[in-house]
């Protein structure tokens, strides 16, 4: 088996995707190719940085209500894991996967950089609010980011504090009175003990949003955020 300069082939071995005649192959290769045993350091490092996507992600696809673009991506590699060069597409697959997911969720995109311990970080909109907050009652608190859109808003959470089992939801608030349901989700024991980030949306216009608030299913607020 001849590999040549394949970075898709160099991709798959440094995430472990090939049998073993293929990773004979591309070591075979790689000892006596400087230019693909930089790049596949480069790879490694580019994975290690990344990290990895849940294989619970891979077999069911991105939380009920999560980012359409990140559930199309899933779903495109899950498909072409049965292809007849699925290894390749696959591994392919997972970085833009992994990259995708960095993306919505409004944290950093790594890349092929001269640093690669200085990651670009995204730019948020104008307009762009973060604010945090606890209740002294309940002891749950909340991170929320306000990122303004055309006519409504997107939410990015980071909430700890709430007992595992209870059935909660974002609620955007506006400065009327209206609420509007940003997303919900079921409270894992790993939520209660780590908290739990969650991304959402609500048709409330940005200039408008009051505050963020998580409520369960009963109407019980467990925090508050002023936005």
């Amino acid at each position: 088996m001849n590999t040549g300069h394949d970075a898709q082939l160099l991709g798959a071995y440094a995430l472990g995707a090939l049998d073993e005649r293929e990773v004979r192959a591309v070591e075979e290769h790689v000892a006596a190719c400087t230019r693909c045993a930089d790049e596949l350091d480069e790879l490694r490092q580019l994975h290690d940085a990344l990290g990895e996507v849940p294989p619970e992600a891979l077999l069911d696809g991105p939380p009920e209500g999560g980012d359409l673009l990140l559930q199309r991506t899933l779903r495109q590699v899950r498909t072409e894991r049965g292809g007849q060069e699925r290894k390749r597409r696959f591994a392919v697959g997972v970085a833009a996967a992994v990259v995708a997911a960095a993306f919505l969720g409004g944290g950093v995109i790594v890349g092929q950089q001269s640093a690669p311990d200085a990651p670009e970080v995204v730019a948020l909109p104008p307009g762009t609010k973060t604010s945090a907050g606890t209740d002294p009652g309940t002891g749950a608190s909340m991170t929320a980011t306000v990122k303004p859109a055309a006519g409504w808003v997107r939410i990015s959470t980071d909430i700890k504090g709430i007992p595992a089992g209870q059935k909660c939801r974002i609620m955007v608030v506006g400065k009327d009175g209206t609420r509007a349901e940003a997303g919900s989700w079921l409270v894992s024991p790993a939520g209660e003990r780590d908290g739990t980030k969650l991304d959402g949306a609500a048709l409330v216009p940005p200039d408008q949003v009051a505050a963020v608030e998580v409520e369960n299913f009963d109407g019980k607020t467990f925090v508050s955020v002023p936005v």
